[in-house]
């Protein structure tokens, strides 16, 4: 659900519509909203799991203080989602634990 008229913020300016892939599912973004407005708006709310219990984590604070929002992004876990912005194509998914760093290529030319 998104909040298209707020009685005190006003209507919601029109923006462009794009699409993000989460768990291999494609889910409709607009411009300038955050990865989690668009993946609760979608109808999910598990963003990640707990690393020893396996516990569902979704929004907490929603304003990047905490980490029930982290997901991993283009790759990189860690990332919060509720204060990073949707881009055209992002892949998204849900993370396991403290998520899977990846050994990033340091090669000189």
């Amino acid at each position: 659900m998104r909040v298209y008229d707020h009685p005190i913020l006003g209507k919601l300016p029109d923006r462009k519509e794009i699409t993000i892939l989460v768990d291999g599912k494609k889910i409709k973004a607009y411009e300038d909203e955050t990865i989690a407005t668009a993946i609760l708006a979608s109808g999910i709310k598990t963003l990640r799991y707990t690393s020893e219990k396996h516990e569902p984590r979704g929004i907490f604070c929603a304003i990047g203080q905490c980490t029930d929002c982290v997901m991993e992004v283009n790759g990189q876990p860690n990332v919060r989602t509720c204060i990073t912005p949707v881009e055209e194509n992002m892949v998204i998914a849900t993370q396991q634990g403290l998520g899977t760093w990846r050994k990033v290529s340091s090669k000189k030319k």
